[in-house]
């Protein structure tokens, strides 16, 4: 195979691409949208995290400045965390429209998410948002099938596809030119969201943070060329098994459908019906009905927590929870937070498990269609993805829970067991215990994790890579060239 004359055609396709007057006015307004969907992004990523930044400190605020408290109470009081996204959803917002922002921390109940963007826009926010991947990953497929689909067809409608074999071309160096010619085309479309993409790492401060953002932003271009490739080749071979342009369109068409519109769409159906999920009415009920079986540590009469006292006051010889060296009622309530917190983990796992059953059809399905796999790669790489939404739910409950136990702690060390009121200025402690509680301080999934969660995707973009190209260079003998 002769690399010059790969080179030449894919010269040759680039000229013709662009003596069509109309590419440059397809490149202008899609650059146009480009650039707008990216500021748009910025500001949007912008605005929100000075919003969490503002909402948090308050938050922290309040909790600092309550007075003088009974320990149980101010567990009850309360706290909000508020989710951060990552600086790479700028470039793809994958589920933060549609999941929750804020969660209602306190003792003894677990709060989901609240405030999505979702639920507060208009129902149009449901069919998705315009970004950027929407741009790359629908958009742009479809204008390199625009503009590739003749690739070949138009050389045997001319009869210069003849000459081109009997002036020495073979049919795979013509294949592989075409599809050259047809990337270095498409660049120009993709090119300046990859400017927007690493800019990202310019933008924001911290080394490490920067570092981690560096990693990401390369693994996602490498994956979106390798993608941009696939459908290259994809469309050149497609344009040269078709007897004429208007069938090679057609069957692109139809390709374009299928990956990207009815097998996405067709997977989450089936995953919703092979395994559907409780509400968040009955979870909540499943979870209450469990307690309620375990035991109340709220009630006095409880038969678990009376045994309980029972074994606690036979084992420090002693008759009466007053003459407990420690807070009885702290103790009893860090106990219930003990139980309430594994029955809610238990059920939240399962619940978790449910939707990971329900993106497990879509996740089957990157082995067939590169689509699917460039989409899981670029959420995830951008942090915005089921995993990473997940990840903030388990870092919330874990902060909630060692919260919840601290102010229990307080009560158990500082409280007379005497105590038979947390009301007014009696039976209180020191404000200065609510500063020494930790701040939330949310952490992403490493990209490590990350590249683990999502090897089977970006292990398909590769598979497809070289199969076409191996399509084109071993079975180009099968390609007609009249």
């Amino acid at each position: 195979m002769k690399k010059a004359v790969v080179i030449l055609i894919a010269k040759k396709k680039i000229k013709k691409t662009f003596s069509n007057k109309g590419l440059l006015m397809l490149l202008f307004i899609f650059l146009a949208v480009l650039s707008y969907v990216t500021v748009n992004s910025w500001v949007a990523f912008e605005k929100h995290h000075h919003v969490v930044e503002h909402h948090q400190d308050e938050s922290r605020k309040s909790w600092d400045d309550n007075p003088d408290k009974h320990p149980h109470r101010m567990a009850h009081f309360g706290s909000f965390t508020f989710r951060l996204q990552h600086p790479l959803s700028v470039f793809d917002s994958g589920i933060e429209s549609y999941t929750g922002n804020a969660i209602f921390l306190e003792a003894h109940k677990q709060h989901t998410a609240n405030f999505s963007e979702a639920s507060l826009s208009t129902g149009l926010v449901r069919f998705g948002d315009l970004n950027i991947t929407m741009l790359l990953q629908l958009i742009l497929p479809l204008i390199i099938f625009f503009l590739g689909y003749a690739s070949i067809t138009s050389e045997k409608e001319n009869g210069t596809l003849k000459i081109m074999h009997i002036q020495g071309a073979k049919v795979k160096e013509i294949l592989l030119g075409k599809s050259l010619g047809l990337f270095l085309v498409s660049a120009l479309f993709f090119l300046p969201a990859f400017i927007a993409l690493w800019s990202i790492t310019f933008l924001e401060e911290g080394e490490i943070l920067n570092s981690a953002i560096a990693i990401r932003c390369l693994l996602i271009t490498i994956s979106y060329v390798l993608f941009y490739l696939i459908l290259c080749c994809i469309t050149v071979i497609v344009s040269g098994k078709s007897q004429n342009s208007n069938k090679a369109l057609l069957s692109l068409l139809g390709v374009w459908l299928l990956f990207f519109i009815i097998t996405p769409k067709m997977a989450q159906v089936v995953g919703n019906s092979m395994y559907p999920n409780l509400s968040k009415i009955a979870f909540k009920a499943e979870i209450e009905d469990e307690i309620s079986k375990q035991g109340d540590s709220h009630n006095p009469n409880d038969p678990y927590f009376n045994s309980l006292r029972d074994s606690i006051l036979k084992a420090n010889n002693v008759t009466d929870v007053k003459d407990l060296p420690i807070n009885y009622s702290g103790f009893v309530m860090g106990k219930g937070e003990e139980q309430s917190a594994i029955i809610y983990n238990k059920q939240h796992h399962k619940l978790i498990d449910t939707y990971r059953k329900q993106n497990s059809i879509s996740d089957g399905l990157v082995l067939l269609n590169p689509y699917l796999a460039i989409k899981n790669v670029s959420m995830s790489l951008s942090g915005t993805d089921f995993d990473t939404y997940v990840n903030f739910l388990s870092q919330t409950e874990e902060y909630r829970y060692k919260q919840s136990q601290y102010m229990n702690e307080l009560q158990m060390k500082f409280i007379s067991n005497k105590a038979t009121s947390s009301e007014g200025k009696i039976n209180v402690i020191d404000k200065s215990y609510w500063k020494s509680a930790p701040k939330f301080n949310y952490e992403f999934i490493s990209v490590s994790q990350t590249i683990k969660t999502q090897i089977s995707a970006i292990i398909t973009l590769v598979i497809w890579f070289f199969f076409t190209l191996l399509f084109m260079i071993k079975f180009s003998n099968r390609f007609k060239i009249i």
